[in-house]
């Protein structure tokens, strides 16, 4: 049964579908995840050609209800700027790749394209700087994983159940992952990652919707080395809980490691 309809989404990957098409996949508001045709896609003349990944689109598509075809697209925003950059373009890859295991077909979450299209436009900003995007990678998987259903408990010890409060100023002070439950406050001695309490506490400021910044300045808070550790717990927790490596956070920590050694500030 054909049926006639109209989405919003953005692109996540698009690749070849027989001779002429091209299959693409979306995240759209109405349902989720969706793979789709475009018809003649790859033939010069096409004028459904220029489709292209990370970019936000309006699609009329047709043809079966569990196989549609487009129609027409409209491109409402483009995100290709963010290939000029192999910071941005893995941060945004991360997102994608995160989405994909996040969202299901017939599983519509705005909220998660919401998220994701708000970072995108950060991304794209002309003078970020890298620590920004860095900090913005770790921030937006936050999200995202608080409303796909994982999200990082931080707020109470998973062990004993008391208030993570993180005493700053104590140097002593700590607490370590436990990769499929949350935090325990203590160091112990197998935690693949521990944390101080400036730590903790720039982490748990990452849920609200703004990244943290000094006040004088307005630079991102936090030194490269923290964020590059952070970046690794988001990378840690996703493949204990999701069962699932997301390459695109890999080649960003590898990235920003090969840049911490060179002194990179």
């Amino acid at each position: 049964m054909s049926i006639q309809r109209r989405i919003r989404g953005l692109a996540l990957k698009i690749g070849p579908l027989g001779e002429n098409d091209r299959l693409l996949t979306i995240l759209s508001y109405e349902e989720g995840i969706i793979r789709l045709a475009i018809p003649g896609a790859r033939r010069p003349k096409s004028k459904l050609a220029a489709t292209s990944a990370l970019t936000f689109l309006e699609i009329q598509l047709g043809g079966k209800s569990n196989f549609p075809r487009a129609r027409q697209i409209k491109v409402l925003k483009s995100f290709s700027k963010l290939g000029e950059k192999l910071e941005t373009l893995a941060t945004a890859q991360s997102l994608v790749e995160l989405s994909m295991l996040l969202v299901g077909s017939n599983d519509p979450q705005p909220e998660i394209l919401e998220v994701i299209l708000i970072h995108l436009e950060r991304l794209q900003e002309p003078k970020i700087e890298a620590l920004e995007i860095l900090a913005t990678c770790v921030q937006a998987c936050l999200h995202l994983l608080a409303l796909g259903g994982y999200g990082l408990p931080l707020h109470k010890c998973c062990r004993s159940g008391k208030e993570l409060e993180p005493p700053i100023g104590n140097w002593n002070w700590r607490c370590s992952l436990i990769e499929d439950e949350g935090f325990e406050i203590d160091k112990i001695d197998d935690s693949k990652l521990t944390f101080n309490a400036s730590e903790l506490a720039l982490l748990q400021r990452l849920l609200k919707p703004n990244l943290p910044r000094k006040k004088e300045s307005g630079q991102i808070l936090g030194p490269l080395a923290v964020w590059i550790k952070l970046l690794e717990l988001v990378e840690v927790w996703i493949k204990t809980n999701l069962k699932k490596n997301i390459n695109s956070i890999a080649i960003l920590r590898k990235s920003y490691l090969s840049n911490n050694s060179l002194g990179m500030e």
